[in-house]
């Protein structure tokens, strides 16, 4: 592992900050920086960018590295073409290595939904194309303040698309259907409050980043009733736009459809929307109502003493979280709930944990760059854990706000925060208990 210098004032950034840096890879000519309010000196971004050139000229893959003070540094090229730079600083709750390689892999897939891989591989004017990158920023900064918002969206770290399940499902999937099919498409989706209540089948078989970039995407156009966006898949169809067209039917409440040259925005619009949707729009307020509350429905009942999980579907790559704002009833020993983001953010740092140690991550490298990428996933894992002679299915974690259990199974990946009170020996059982809760109920 390479230690940066301690002359590189990283320290400069404040705790827990991350600052991204856009870069050419021939050249090292800065594109853009994001992040951090207080910038790195341009001597710093060149120092960062020629130590990354000088072990690649000795023939080493320089991925990552970790400063005396706790700050990190990763690097990523795309496409012999882009360097990505993530810096963090220093401090006891220091940015994992996993949201930073994570963090890399998003924006450039951001870059290419928007602009598209030929655009960025085959760059033919740095100055037009740090023009053309200003319209990547929104969404890029979006992903860069999730992991301190309160809405407890993970699918930047987790690669899977964060749902909301409704109660009553199916008069809202037929009209969904049924619209998508009316706009002559078979890629629809409906978005409440950010998260994917339904979609058409062929949404599901969407790459998981890519159906949760969209998913950002749409969750930025709030107080936009219609919009015609042309974007790229970053892997189904990285060269060839398609239309994005999304439709407000509620505050909140978006309905998406991926589509060629036809139909007419104006169309869809004037003609479509309100047939389909008009007949559902009391389900769809009681789907906001809900989703204000909590994305799992009202049947779904959790213990007192659960105070945040997050339940993944490893086939499907989706994933539901939960974070009770009060509880179901108090006890003598129930401990004061912290606030819902603190919640989320354990919740972040003991997903970072498992699958950085014990568990394994479904989704397969899709990166154009396939050695890049499947070095910067390797170097993910803790060294200790590769002694193991079998895949450990259980984990758990003591602190001194809350305990953590995490559970997998072969379909399911099951992360969990719990009270204080809870003995540690029931942790299991809770966990089981709280999958066949959630499960049995909705069939996620």
């Amino acid at each position: 592992m390479f230690v940066a210098p301690s002359s590189l004032p990283l320290r400069m950034l404040q705790a827990e900050t991350v600052q991204l840096l856009c870069l050419t890879a021939a050249s090292g000519v800065p594109l853009f920086s994001r992040g951090s309010s207080k910038q790195l000196p341009f001597s710093v971004i060149g120092s960062l960018n020629g130590v990354h050139m000088f072990g690649a000229g000795q023939g080493a893959l320089l991925s990552s590295c970790e400063t005396e003070r706790g700050s990190r540094v990763v690097w990523r090229v795309f496409q012999d073409s882009l360097m990505l730079i993530a810096v963090s600083g220093s401090g006891n709750n220091a940015v994992s290595k996993l949201h930073l390689h994570r963090l890399l892999e998003n924006t450039w897939n951001c870059m290419v939904l928007v602009l598209g891989q030929d655009e960025l591989a085959n760059m033919r004017n740095v100055e037009r194309l740090k023009r053309e990158l200003r319209s990547c920023y929104r969404l890029i900064d979006r992903l860069l303040e999730r992991r301190g918002e309160d809405q407890g969206f993970m699918g930047d770290l987790t690669h899977c698309a964060d749902c909301l399940l409704p109660s009553h499902p199916a008069i809202l999937q037929q009209a969904l259907d049924s619209f998508t099919q009316a706009a002559n498409s078979e890629f629809g989706c409906l978005l409440i409050r950010g998260r994917v209540a339904l979609a058409t089948e062929k949404w599901w078989r969407l790459a998981p980043q890519e159906v949760v970039l969209l998913s950002v995407l749409v969750n930025l156009l709030s107080g936009v009733t219609s919009c015609d966006y042309p974007v790229f898949l970053p892997q189904g169809s990285p060269t060839v736009a398609h239309r994005l067209l999304c439709f407000q039917l509620l505050p909140s409440a978006f309905v998406c459809v991926l589509c060629g040259p036809s139909p007419s925005l104006h169309h869809v619009e004037s003609e479509l929307v309100g047939c389909f949707w008009s007949p559902v729009v009391e389900t769809l307020r009681g789907c906001l109502e809900q989703a204000e509350r909590s994305p799992l429905p009202p049947s779904v009942s959790l213990r007192w003493d659960v105070q945040a999980l997050l339940l993944i579907n490893r086939e499907t790559r989706r994933s539901v979280g939960a974070c009770p704002r009060a509880r179901s009833h108090t006890s003598s020993e129930a401990q004061p709930l912290s606030s819902p983001g603190r919640r989320w953010e354990l919740l972040r740092h003991f997903y970072t944990f498992a699958v950085t140690r014990y568990f394994t991550s479904e989704e397969a490298s899709t990166s154009p760059d396939s050695s890049t990428s499947t070095a910067a996933h390797e170097s993910l894992h803790e060294e200790f854990s590769g002694g193991f002679t079998h895949q450990p299915v259980q984990c758990y974690l003591v602190t001194d706000e809350c305990k953590c259990y995490g559970l997998q199974t072969p379909q399911h990946q099951l992360y969990l925060l719990t009270d204080l009170s809870v003995p540690t020996f029931a942790l299991r059982s809770v966990a089981t208990h709280t999958l066949s809760a959630v499960t049995a109920t909705t069939g996620f």
